[in-house]
C-alpha cells in the first residue's frame, strides 16, 4: 500500500502579497476580501496553497513585518471574521492557507515592547535584548547600526532590523512560550502552515561578541562574517518543539526564510524533526544558462540529500521579479523556459503572484520609493517596491486592482499584460502556465518522481523525472534558435510541445525551437 504524500510535496504554493493582490473596498490597498474574491481564479490556475505575507496589526514601518498584534488582523485588511470566511471558502476549494510568521522581532508598538521599556524591572524587562551600553559591532540590514537607545529604559535595544523592529530575547523561557502559543492560535483556527520570517536570526550569540569583518560587499551590514547574530545552535532544540507542535495537528507545514542563505545552511535546517524546508535563495542568482541552473539543482539536492524535500523559487516580494531578471522587453519566451524548469523540477515550486503573467518590477521614482530599504540606501539599492506593484487583473484603470490610485504604481504594460487579455490568448505565458500545472497534476512522475539529468549544454537543459514506470523526459531550450536534440533511446510521447514543433513518438532526432519547451513520456 502506498503511503499518503503530503500535500506540499505534490502540491504549488502561490505567494500573495495582500497589499497587492486585489482591493475590495477602493482605498488603494489590498485586503482580504479581495483576495477572497479571485479564490475561483486561483483554483483554475490550479495551486495548492497561497502563503499570505504578514497581515497581523501593524504600524506599517516595514508593511507588515513590524508585528504589533500576532492575534488579530490588521484593519487595512479586514477582520479575523474575514480572515476565517477566507480560510473556509479556500479550503471549499481544495487551497490550503499558510500564514506568514514573523517571530524574530515585534513592532516598537507591540505591548510586549512598550511594557519591556517602561522599566528595567517590569514583568517583560528581559522579553527583548537590552543592554547597558553598545556591546558589538553588528549592523541592522537597513542601515546603521543595529543597536538604539531607548530614553525612557535608559538603555540600548538590539534590533537586526529598523529601530521599531526590536529583536525578541528568544532565551527568555516566557517569551518562547508566548511565541509558540501564537502557532497554537492560527493551528486551532485552521492554519495549514507557515513561513517563518529570517527563522535562523531567533537566536543571537549568548556573550553578544563582535562579528568578524570581511573585505566584501557594498554596505556596513555585508561587511561582516555573521557568526554571532544569526544560526546560533539553540535554534534546533526549538525547531524540533516546533515540529512537534506541528505534528499534532493533520498535514501541516512549515517553511523557513533562511536569512543569508546558503544550500548547505538551508539544508542543515530541514529534516523529519525540524522544518519541512527552507528557502536556499542561490537559486535565484543564477544566470539564464542552462548549466548555471543546473549546478543549484546539484548543490540543492545533495546538500538535501534524502531527508528533506525540495523546494524552488523564482520570485518573492524581496527580490526582482523573475520577468526583470531574464526576460528580454516585453517578450516572455525566456519566461517559459524559466517557469517550465520550475514547474517540473523535483521539488515544492513556489509561484509570486503576477508570475504567472510575466508581470515587471514597476522603475519607480525616488519620491515614490515607501520601502526603508529603498530609502535609505537609494540610489544603490532602489528597495523591494518594485516588485510588490499591484497585480494586473484587466485593463480598466489601475489594472483593475482597485477603483482609486493604489498604494504603489502599477505598470504601465497593464493594458496589455493582465489576467483578463491573456485567459483569452492560447499562445499566452498565462494560458503555457496553467497547461503545464494541469498537467503535472496529471502525472505522478512530476509531482514526485526522481530527478536524473540527460543533458545539460550551452543551450539546452534536459532531465528525466520518473515514478515506477511512468517516466517523462523534460527539454528546455534556452537559445533564442533553433538547437538540434536527439532524444533517448524508446518511443516517446509528446506531453506538451511549446511552441509547438510537430515531434512524434518514432522520431529520435528533431529540431527544437527557439525556447522551446518540450515534455514527453515514455511509451512502454
Amino acid at each position: 500500500m502506498m503511503r499518503e504524500i503530503p500535500w506540499w510535496q505534490k502540491g504549488i504554493i502561490y505567494h500573495i502579497y495582500p497589499r497587492s493582490f486585489a482591493d475590495s473596498n477602493g482605498d488603494g490597498i489590498g485586503d482580504l476580501n479581495g483576495i477572497l474574491q479571485h479564490l475561483d481564479y486561483l483554483a483554475d490556475l490550479g495551486i495548492d496553497a497561497i502563503w499570505l505575507s504578514p497581515i497581523y496589526p501593524s504600524p506599517q514601518k516595514d508593511f507588515g513585518y513590524d508585528v504589533a498584534d500576532y492575534t488579530d488582523v490588521d484593519p487595512c485588511y479586514g477582520t479575523l471574521a474575514d480572515f476565517d470566511r477566507l480560510l473556509q471558502e479556500a479550503h471549499a476549494r481544495g487551497i490550503r492557507v499558510i500564514l506568514d510568521l514573523v517571530l524574530n522581532h515585534t513592532s516598537d508598538q507591540h505591548p510586549w515592547f512598550l511594557e519591556s521599556r517602561s522599566s528595567r524591572t517590569n514583568p517583560k524587562a528581559d522579553w527583548y535584548i537590552w543592554q547597558d551600553r553598545i556591546p558589538n559591532n553588528w549592523q541592522a540590514t537597513f542601515g546603521g547600526r543595529a543597536w538604539t537607545y531607548d530614553p525612557q529604559r535608559g538603555q540600548y535595544y538590539l534590533h537586526l532590523f529598523l529601530p521599531e523592529q526590536p529583536d525578541v530575547n528568544w532565551r527568555n523561557p516566557e517569551v518562547r512560550r508566548a511565541m509558540l502559543d501564537v502557532v497554537r492560535f492560527w493551528l486551532d483556527r485552521g492554519v495549514d502552515g507557515f513561513r517563518l520570517d529570517v527563522f535562523n536570526a531567533y537566536f543571537k550569540d549568548a556573550q553578544l561578541r563582535s562579528n568578524p569583518f570581511t573585505p566584501f560587499g557594498r554596505r556596513p551590514f555585508e561587511w561582516q562574517k555573521h557568526l554571532y547574530d544569526i544560526d546560533q545552535p539553540e535554534m534546533f532544540p526549538l525547531l524540533r518543539e516546533l515540529r512537534q507542535i506541528l505534528e499534532a495537528y493533520p498535514q501541516r507545514y512549515a517553511v523557513g526564510e533562511t536569512f543569508l542563505s546558503t544550500a548547505e545552511k538551508a539544508a542543515r535546517y530541514c529534516g523529519p524533526d525540524l522544518l519541512h524546508a527552507a528557502f536556499n535563495f542561490e537559486f535565484t542568482n543564477a544566470p539564464y544558462r542552462p548549466a548555471a541552473f543546473w549546478r543549484e539543482v546539484q548543490k540543492w539536492e545533495s546538500a538535501l540529500g534524502r531527508r528533506a524535500w525540495p523546494n524552488y523559487v523564482l520570485s518573492n516580494h524581496d527580490i526582482p521579479r523573475s520577468a526583470t531578471r531574464y526576460a528580454r522587453g516585453e517578450e516572455d519566451d525566456r519566461l517559459r523556459v524559466v517557469l517550465g524548469m520550475l514547474l517540473t523540477l523535483r521539488g515544492t515550486p513556489f509561484l509570486y503572484y503576477g508570475e504567472e503573467i510575466g508581470m515587471r518590477d514597476v522603475a519607480l521614482r525616488r519620491s515614490e520609493i515607501l520601502d526603508p530599504l529603498g530609502r535609505h540606501y537609494w540610489p544603490f539599492h532602489k528597495g523591494r517596491d518594485g516588485a510588490r506593484t499591484p497585480m494586473q487583473w484587466s485593463d480598466a484603470p489601475h489594472a483593475g486592482f482597485s477603483t482609486v490610485r493604489p498604494w504603489l504604481r502599477v505598470h504601465e504594460n497593464y493594458p496589455r499584460r493582465n489576467v483578463a487579455v491573456m485567459s483569452h490568448d492560447e499562445g499566452s505565458l498565462l494560458n503555457f502556465v496553467k497547461r503545464l500545472i494541469r498537467l503535472r497534476k496529471r502525472l505522478l512522475a512530476l509531482q514526485i518522481g526522481d530527478l536524473h539529468l540527460f543533458q545539460v549544454s550551452q543551450a539546452v537543459l534536459s532531465y528525466f523525472r520518473g515514478c515506477g514506470e511512468e517516466e517523462v523526459l523534460v527539454t528546455l531550450n534556452f537559445a533564442a534558435c533553433e538547437v538540434p536534440f536527439e532524444l533517448p533511446a524508446g518511443r516517446w510521447e509528446p506531453l506538451l510541445d511549446w511552441p509547438a514543433v510537430g515531434s512524434s513518438s518514432l522520431e529520435r532526432r528533431i529540431t527544437l525551437a527557439p525556447h522551446q519547451v518540450l515534455l514527453m513520456r515514455r511509451l512502454l
